[in-house]
């Protein structure tokens, strides 16, 4: 397939620039492969597509203030966006600036610490200082790390609002944001059904937003992330799995994660990287449905859900998005896709 096979005409006032005022305020498009069926529901009917005994996967990744704006010796102005900290003393990151910073050299940011530019690896810098903790200088300094189709500066309220009630473990540069949706209401609404929950781990890189560079889809190379599937998920899974449940991704990284656990045929215990390009074509191991947002056009997330609803479905069910006036990307509404697509799950 082509890149021009997932694309579509987005109106920019179909993406949502803020949250709504209720986590589960959103709407909801019901998506069924097997009937080749859409249709409107809210986020707060997702009880009703559930049943006892399924499985929710959530990614428990916690956003960091990934984003510093500082300046070189010479003044010119930087805006350093973290790919990933590395330990307490160094972190690899994108930098934007009228001329790249030349390794050596020093950078002061937020007007308050100085980190040595020490190395380049492609098109990253590996930025080093020894006065605290990165984690800690982001969390007083940075600021929230919105999308770039979000066209406003971030504000306080971004530092709850893209973040999962269940965020535990920092190290993302992007919310997991089928997740966002969740309040503590609803996961308790739905505990009480007997729906059961596991949480993984996918620290989400800025790779994320980086487009696909040439029309064939098949000679892209897929960022790496880190990715952890414990024992007790693998467990959970075996479990689910005994009792005729279903596992349920909250979101295409769940959705990676689990894959990238199974590559092997078997799902087992993992903790890395991985670089999964899920594509149409790709036979699904794990997940039965998914929770997702609306994703960017000629994106690789948009062709993972084509993967495991069906290209055909997934464009008519963007083109009704926009017709019904849906919010997209990542502050926007949801699509629930109740089955994976018959030819991938024979």
């Amino acid at each position: 397939m082509q890149l021009s096979d997932f694309d579509y005409d987005l109106p920019e006032q179909l993406i949502a620039q803020t949250p709504l005022r209720q986590r589960g305020g959103s709407r909801m498009l019901l998506v069924d492969p097997s009937r080749a069926q859409l249709t409107d529901k809210r986020f707060t009917d997702l009880p009703t597509l559930l049943e006892s005994g399924d499985l929710l996967v959530f990614n428990d990744t916690r956003v960091i203030p990934a984003r510093l704006f500082g300046q070189k010796p010479s003044g010119g102005k930087v805006e350093v966006m973290v790919e990933r900290v590395l330990d307490d003393e160094t972190l690899l990151a994108h930098i934007r600036a009228s001329k790249a910073p030349k390794p050596g050299s020093r950078l002061v940011l937020e007007h308050q610490f100085e980190c040595l530019v020490q190395a380049r690896d492609g098109d990253l810098f590996v930025l080093q200082q020894d006065n605290r903790p990165w984690l800690e200088l982001l969390e007083q300094f940075g600021h929230v790390p919105l999308p770039p189709y979000i066209r406003r500066a971030d504000a306080d309220a971004d530092r709850e609002r893209y973040q999962t009630v269940f965020a535990s473990n920092p190290g993302a540069v992007a919310a997991p944001t089928a997740g966002l949706h969740f309040d503590r209401d609803m996961l308790d609404t739905l505990q009480r059904r007997g729906v059961q929950s596991a949480h993984i781990t996918l620290h989400v890189g800025a790779g994320t937003f980086q487009p696909v560079r040439g029309d064939d889809i098949d000679s892209h190379v897929m960022h790496a992330e880190r990715i952890e599937v414990t024992a007790a998920v693998v467990d959970a899974i075996a479990q689910t799995r005994q009792r005729g449940g279903r596992i349920v991704a909250v979101g295409t990284t769940v959705v990676r994660s689990l894959e990238s656990a199974a590559a092997s045929g078997k799902l087992m215990p993992l903790r890395g990287e991985s670089n999964l390009f899920i594509r149409p074509g790709y036979r699904f191991k794990v997940v039965d449905a998914m929770l997702t947002n609306f994703h960017l056009p000629k994106s690789t997330l948009l062709m993972l859900v084509s993967a495991f609803a069906g290209t055909e479905l997934i464009r008519q069910a963007y083109a009704h998005a926009v017709a019904q006036q849906y919010r997209f990307f990542s502050y926007g509404d949801a699509m629930y896709i109740s089955a994976r697509a018959a030819r991938d799950s024979e």
